[in-house]
């Protein structure tokens, strides 16, 4: 679904911009910008104003500054990996493109962290910090292109958050360019500043309070062994059954990843891994820790499986097998491209104990508008990633594919779930935060999004149903934002 353009840049906007990053560096041509028009979310798409490629905090700011004097909205965008429709340039927005500011400015083994641009890939920091035994923990499916400015946006996950956290439990500190182009520096390299946590309140913000533009990034130790397993399950019940039996004993594996039939069929046929094509699920599970205690953590692990009727249950015999298990994993959503031309992957969190359920409305959802569904997703943590398969190029399959999503997203809240565990609300999801928020909730987020966008320019349209804030309850138009922009909290 293409947005025409509502408005275009004014040439003396277009000529400000060129004469902070180069005439080359801006993009106007539509059939050029068509390329930025969205993110892996493609059927929403919307035709930038432009395109704005910058290299430094210097010129991010000074792009800013001038849409900002010029009441144009902008938006920043990284890899284009985003699944909500984050990185949209709703009403013809100029996109501060920020690939090009992609190096990894600092490693500090002693301190334990990296400095490093928004466009670096996240992959890039782990490999970067592997000779001195240390790794970068958040790691979504996306990783190997994913950038780590988009995963501050978003809060990303992954596998392994069900042990180690999303983004914003391993990011220190931001240096953001805010809606009015100034520059502000929250936290830093040692972490527990005293103050307001505006590191952890710009994660997650969507693009919406600013532009990260250098991000502390804490290091974790590798673990001294790592030991993955795959247990396999008639049914998806039972291997729902089985993550919420893992948990209640006790015992937090690192990750904890659960892989239906559909997708397990979609996989084996593209990496031939050995994959059992009749299973109802597998559980791909990962241990990590002291060497000591870990093969009873796997035998324990393997009770709980067999107790809710595993089929088989084994450990992977050497890294080489374990890089294959994870393979499978990290590139599923590939391999779907075997079996359907589209898919629509959503992202939904709920409590454990209602994986079955909501598992079984996802699958009765498809069904009712002909549609087949897959599942792989982040078990653990209860974070839903259904894909929903149709084509594209049938306009009647597309509203099917929407109102199947409808209907997933209406589960999950059911089920006392939330609307997104790692992609965003973006504007996929906005027509379901009433469903989640109060009004007066909303409000309060319009209240703080106006603390530091005052004029509504950056990344408009976006995270939160849109309303002026000071239009909430009496309130003037917010002031504070001139204090956020001297904040080193």
């Amino acid at each position: 679904m293409s947005m025409p353009l509502t408005q275009a840049p004014p040439e003396t906007l277009l000529q400000a911009l060129r004469s902070i990053v180069g005439e080359k560096n801006v993009i106007t041509a539509a059939e050029e910008a068509a390329v930025y028009d969205c993110d892996g979310l493609t059927f929403h798409k919307a035709l930038p104003g432009a395109v704005v490629f910058v290299q430094s905090t210097a010129e991010v700011s000074a792009a800013v500054k001038v849409c900002h004097v010029a009441n144009y909205p902008f938006v920043a965008r990284g890899a284009g990996t985003g699944l909500s429709g984050g990185a949209l340039a709703l009403d013809a927005a100029i996109v501060i493109e920020l690939a090009r500011m992609n190096r990894i400015l600092e490693i500090n083994p002693a301190e334990r962290y990296a400095v490093v641009e928004p466009g670096v890939v996240n992959l890039h920091v782990t490999k970067a910090c592997a000779a001195y035994g240390l790794h970068y923990a958040p790691d979504p499916s996306s990783q190997g292109a994913c950038t780590i400015g988009g995963n501050v946006a978003e809060n990303s996950g992954g596998p392994h958050t069900l042990k180690r956290g999303v983004t914003a439990n391993h990011v220190l500190g931001l240096e953001v360019v805010l809606p009015d182009g100034e520059i502000a520096t929250f936290g830093g390299p040692v972490p527990g500043a005293p103050g307001y946590d505006l590191t952890g309140l710009f994660n997650g913000s969507e693009g919406t309070f600013g532009i990260a533009t250098k991000i502390w990034c804490q290091l974790t130790p590798n673990p001294e062994a790592v030991k993955t397993l795959l247990a396999v399950f008639p049914t998806v019940d039972a291997a729902g059954r089985a993550v919420s039996g893992i948990i209640a004993a006790g015992i937090i594996p690192a990750a904890l990843e659960l892989i239906d039939k559909t997708v397990i069929q979609a996989v084996e046929n593209w990496l031939h891994l050995g994959f059992p094509l009749d299973a109802g699920a597998v559980l791909l599970i990962e241990l990590d820790g002291l060497r000591d205690g870990l093969d009873e953590l796997a035998e324990r692990i393997g009770a709980v499986c067999r107790e809710n009727h595993a089929l088989s249950f084994r450990a992977a015999r050497d890294n080489a097998e374990r890089l294959l298990l994870w393979k499978a994993r990290k590139q599923a959503f590939g391999a779907v491209g075997r079996i359907s031309p589209s898919y629509y992957v959503q992202d939904g969190v709920i409590p454990r104990t209602r994986l079955p359920e909501v598992l079984a409305r996802i699958e009765a959802s498809g069904n009712k508008f002909g549609l087949k569904t897959g599942n792989v997703f982040h078990a653990g943590d209860g974070n839903l990633h259904p894909l929903i398969f149709f084509d594209e190029r049938d306009p009647r399959q597309l509203q099917a594919a929407l109102d199947c999503c409808a209907e997933v997203l209406t589960a999950v809240i059911e089920a006392g779930g939330m609307l997104s565990g790692e992609h965003g609300i973006g504007i996929e999801k906005l027509g379901f935060m009433h469903q989640v928020f109060s009004e007066d909730d909303l409000d309060a987020m319009r209240i703080i999004r106006g603390v530091f966008d005052v004029k509504n320019l950056c990344n408009p349209g976006k995270a939160i149903p849109t309303r002026r804030c000071w239009e909430i309850k009496g309130h003037e138009p917010p002031a504070l934002a001139f204090g956020v922009k001297r904040a080193h909290a």
